[in-house]
């Protein structure tokens, strides 16, 4: 038996992936929500909550923890994120299980050079040094934990990304994109099956516990690149791409928190930001899935989404 915290894109696929290999999943979220399978069990719980969990992880072969801050913030990460990590790693620890975490680049503090494994993880203050402490706060928990990083996700759910809903509707209507610092800088993105893949399988291999492992991720590609293969799955016209400029978003920053936010993380996405995820690809045994198949996937399920939208739906009765 499997858990799985949190019903998002990442929580949500390992359950599919989990249920489709013939395992039996528990999920937990705050509304129940999560997969409809036979073999994947929906429970209304609060993980931070360490009453609240209570027995919840007993027989578990390994947690997948996926539920991540309240607000995309520093503040809220800070306030909520240790303690919701100590108390599920607490239960973990006393469940004899693994937890696996989906992890981000945030805190490599050399960005500007190719991102390996090996690369130092000491980035400080705002939301990069939250994550920082929380890679720290993990291997030294007795729990056993493994780290799996992904770049800049897409795919299937995969709402709140770059490469989300702030670009494929947008492609598939044939309207502006709009992105950040630079449309033209190599980047990476990982597709989300590929992380919830390689973090099922860190799970199943004890010799990959306490590690921090890189998802299976694509070959670098700039915004352009990644809307126009988009759009080439959809068989519509080639982007068109507008670029927020940074001096603009630090600007705007000086009297929004949320574009204070966004700008913190601008060296993303005005310089080359890549990851390389070669050593772990050799280690979990599999490599990205190409990106003509991620794209056309990704395409699919937005376009259900659009074709099931209320207003499309009502279009379509009449």
């Amino acid at each position: 038996m499997y858990v799985v915290t949190g019903a998002g894109p990442i929580g949500w696929t390992i359950a599919e992936h989990l249920a489709g290999q013939g395992k039996n999943v528990r999920i937990l979220t705050r509304s129940g929500s999560g997969p409809d399978h036979p073999l994947v069990e929906k429970l209304r719980v609060d993980v931070s909550d360490p009453v609240a969990l209570g027995q919840m992880f007993d027989g578990a072969s390994a947690v997948f923890h996926c539920i991540h801050g309240s607000a995309y913030r520093a503040k809220a990460w800070a306030a909520e994120l240790p303690e919701a990590e100590r108390v599920v790693m607490d239960a973990v620890a006393a469940a004899g299980a693994v937890v696996v975490f989906p992890e981000s680049l945030y805190s490599y503090s050399e960005p500007d050079r190719v991102i390996t494994e090996s690369s130092p993880r000491e980035a400080a203050g705002g939301k990069r040094g939250i994550r920082t402490a929380l890679l720290k706060a993990r291997a030294a928990h007795p729990a056993d934990t493994v780290s799996v990083v992904a770049g800049d996700y897409f795919g299937p759910r995969a709402r709140l990304a770059h490469a989300g809903e702030r670009m494929v509707p947008l492609v598939l209507s044939g309207k502006t994109v709009q992105v950040l610092g630079s449309a033209d800088q190599p980047h990476s993105f990982t597709y989300v099956p590929d992380l919830a893949a390689a973090m099922v399988t860190a799970a199943q291999r004890p010799e990959l516990w306490n590690s921090v492992l890189h998802a299976p991720t694509l070959p670098p590609l700039t915004m352009r690149e990644i809307a126009t293969a988009f759009a080439t799955a959809a068989g519509v016209a080639a982007p068109k791409l507008s670029v927020v400029p940074g001096w603009l978003l630090r600007t705007l920053g000086l009297a929004s928190t949320d574009m204070r936010e966004l700008a913190e993380m601008l060296y993303q996405f005005e310089r080359p930001f890549v990851m390389d995820s070669s050593a772990s690809e050799r280690l979990l045994g599999f490599g990205p899935t190409p990106l003509k198949e991620a794209s056309a996937a990704t395409v699919a399920w937005w376009s259900l989404c659009t074709a099931n939208t209320p207003q499309n739906t009502r279009q379509n009765a009449s």
